[in-house]
Formats: C-alpha cells, sequence, structure tokens
C-alpha cells in the first residue's frame, strides 16, 4: 500500500476542507499515480471532492466510523481489519489520499509515500506526519525544484524500511 499527499512547510495538508492551494502539475501526478487503482479516503475527503463524488476510473473505498451510503460506486468499510479484508492484498495498487486521520491510521502500513512538498507555510488545520522525524522512512527520491506562481514545490518519494 502506499499514499499519496501534498504539504507545505509545516506538513500541513488543508484547511475547511479544502486543500491549501492547486498546482497543475501536482493534480496530474495525483492522476496518473492513482488512476486505475484502489483509492482509500476517510468521509470528508470524499465530501471534499470535486462535486462530492468519487474519483473517476478507480476504486474508491471510504474508511469511516459511519455506515454511510455514498452511492453504488464507493465501498465503505468502518475499521481497518474490515478494510484488510476488503482490499485482500494491500499492494501497490492501492493509495492512501487522506484525510488526516486516515494517513496517520493507515501510515505504518504503507511502504512508500509519494509526497509533493510545497515550500511554503499556508494557514491549515489538518496536518501530516512529519516523516522525515521517523527513522523508519527513507528519502529515495527527490525532483528538482519546481516553481508555479511563485510557490516552489518538489516531487519526493519516501520508502518505509520497516515493510
Amino acid at each position: 500500500m502506499n499514499l499519496i499527499v501534498a504539504v507545505d512547510s509545516n506538513w500541513g495538508i488543508g484547511c475547511r476542507g479544502n486543500l491549501l492551494v492547486s498546482i497543475p502539475e501536482d493534480m496530474r501526478f495525483f492522476k496518473e499515480m492513482t488512476t486505475g487503482k484502489t483509492v482509500i479516503m476517510g468521509s470528508a475527503t470524499l465530501k471534499s471532492l470535486p462535486g462530492g463524488k468519487p474519483l473517476p476510473n478507480r476504486r474508491n473505498i471510504v474508511l469511516s466510523r459511519k455506515k454511510t451510503d455514498f452511492g453504488s460506486s464507493v465501498e465503505v468499510c468502518s475499521g481497518i481489519d474490515e478494510l484488510f479484508a476488503l482490499i485482500k492484498k494491500p499492494d501497490d495498487n492501492v493509495f492512501v489520499i487522506g484525510g488526516e486521520e486516515i494517513y496517520r491510521l493507515l501510515l505504518p502500513y504503507c511502504k512508500k509515500a509519494y509526497i509533493t512538498k510545497i515550500f511554503k507555510k499556508f494557514d491549515a488545520d489538518k496536518y501530516f506526519p512529519n516523516i522525515d522525524l521517523m527513522p523508519e522512512w527513507t528519502l529515495t527520491e527527490e525532483s528538482e525544484t519546481k516553481n508555479y506562481n511563485n510557490i516552489s514545490y518538489r516531487f519526493c518519494t519516501y520508502l518505509n524500511t520497516k515493510i
């Protein structure tokens, strides 16, 4: 299982149910990495997607304590055991896409983390754990610094050495 996220300089990921910033190349990267795969998210993340609808061309799974019906194209599970039974084998075709609680819960089970590091601080109320401080996570790839609307960012790949 993998995860994909964009973080600001304080590891912020969202504010009031929205992304901190939309960078077209990051959006393309997200789409490229997750299309045709399984994506796991919380109910708030699903509601924050365009039109509150599941992502097209992906298997959408919502991990939520409440058994809410999100429509026929969304599978819902209420706990981690149920999630793992549903996905059977958490391989490279599975991506955790948020939000904060789901990332924290599933981080130990992820083999790779695809993190877009945005070198700017935004007003955030949701955060991703700083894996630079976690000894089990190793930075394995890093793109050159890119810019969009005076915002610098870099694509980074981390590997969980405990998996």
